[in-house]
């Protein structure tokens, strides 16, 4: 999930928020100060409602933001690098470049991102408890008490056993632990999630067409999504049993064909397109990487206006390119691959492109990767 702006380092780590998360934030606001709120705090002005759902929704995302790092820092702790924090849609996501490397290191990134929601929900309620008892009622306790509720909520519902919440990678490393098989780890914990995203889908269904309305729909749509990210994590683990062991200098296509920026559209189309049967094409400024057009991105240039656009304009900026050491091991490169739109990445020595990465690339590494597997198991 890539962010469409950043808003600075927390503990070293880039974060950024992606525009889906104002949809949300709307949502929660909309809800609180035009529904919630008025119907147990009556007698209050539309100003001060406003002030109290916008108030509760930036706390809210304030929390998330925390159960997000706690995630970042306990991984870098652990020896994993953290690319990025970005908040979305459906929460955050911490885009870890690797994974762990034992259960109990897996365990303790994914478990205490629950944990920080768990306090944070204990101790707003903590302080609604306490105001009541001083006599304080009204939007404050009322506020108060929502974020103690959705934060002990949202730490409950992320420890459910089934990838890809945090409760899968919990239920991952139970079963690594107790198998030591990575790949039947995370296949259970993806067909987990598979089963809970039908379960939330049908009890979604079912309460809209029992009039709940949009609640139901949402649940639905969280239920989609669950599936959609267990069997991608499932065809991930899979890929990753077949691809475990191989650097990516072995499967990259070393010294490709480069350009400048500042070649147009229609030079690239008349001279190289069709030359070089490329479907992507790095941009280079002194051998540095500096972009990357594809094909796709090339389509969408009308025509009349490919004479006029450079490939810099319409390439993949510099800040989104997917770079990889060819040293690196495959693994470790293809969950940050899976997140970029061109699906390639530019592998750099010294600062300068030695070579790129395709799917293609990967697709034959992989069937070289099952077939080694099938021999050794002919073999045992």
């Amino acid at each position: 999930m890539r962010a469409s702006f950043r808003l600075g380092r927390i503990a070293g780590v880039p974060v950024g928020v992606n525009w889906s998360v104002l949809v949300i934030f709307l949502l929660i606001a909309w809800a609180l100060s035009a529904s919630q709120f008025p119907r147990a705090y009556p007698g209050h002005s539309v100003v001060a409602y406003v002030a109290a759902g916008l108030a509760a929704a930036v706390v809210f995302f304030l929390g998330l933001l925390a159960h997000e790092v706690a995630h970042a820092v306990v991984a870098k702790r652990n020896g994993i690098e953290v690319e990025g924090i970005t908040l979305w849609l459906f929460g955050g996501v911490s885009e870890l470049k690797g994974e762990a490397r034992d259960p109990g290191a897996e365990l303790r990134i994914a478990g205490v991102g629950p944990l920080v929601s768990l306090i944070i929900g204990l101790f707003f309620g903590a302080i609604a408890a306490l105001l009541a008892l001083a006599g304080v009622h009204g939007l404050l306790l009322g506020s108060l008490s929502w974020l103690a509720g959705i934060n002990v909520l949202l730490a409950v519902f992320n420890v459910l056993p089934a990838a890809p919440l945090d409760g899968g990678r919990l239920l991952r490393a139970a079963v690594w632990k107790a198998t030591g098989d990575r790949t039947r780890a995370s296949v259970v914990a993806a067909r987990a999630g598979w089963v809970l995203g039908a379960l939330l889908i049908g009890l979604g269904l079912w309460q809209f067409l029992a009039g709940s309305g949009v609640g139901g729909l949402w649940l639905a749509l969280i239920g989609w999504f669950l599936i959609g990210a267990a069997g991608m994590e499932e065809r991930q683990a899979r890929m990753g049993s077949a691809l475990r062991g191989i650097r990516v200098a072995e499967v990259m296509t070393p010294q490709p064909q480069t350009a400048s920026g500042e070649m147009t559209v229609a030079d690239f189309v008349d001279h190289y397109l069709f030359a070089y049967r490329h479907s992507a094409l790095p941009l280079t400024e002194e051998g540095r990487p500096v972009g990357l057009v594809t094909l796709d991105r090339v389509r969408g240039i009308a025509p009349d206006r490919r004479a006029a656009t450079t490939l810099a304009e319409v390439s993949c900026r510099a800040e989104e390119l997917v770079l990889a050491n060819p040293d690196e091991q495959l693994t470790d490169l293809l969950p940050r691959l899976s997140q970029c739109a061109d699906g390639r990445a530019l592998v750099v020595a010294d600062q300068r492109l030695v070579g790129i990465v395709s799917p293609s690339d990967i697709s034959r590494a992989v069937q070289r990767g099952s077939m080694r597997e099938q021999m050794t198991a002919g073999r045992s």
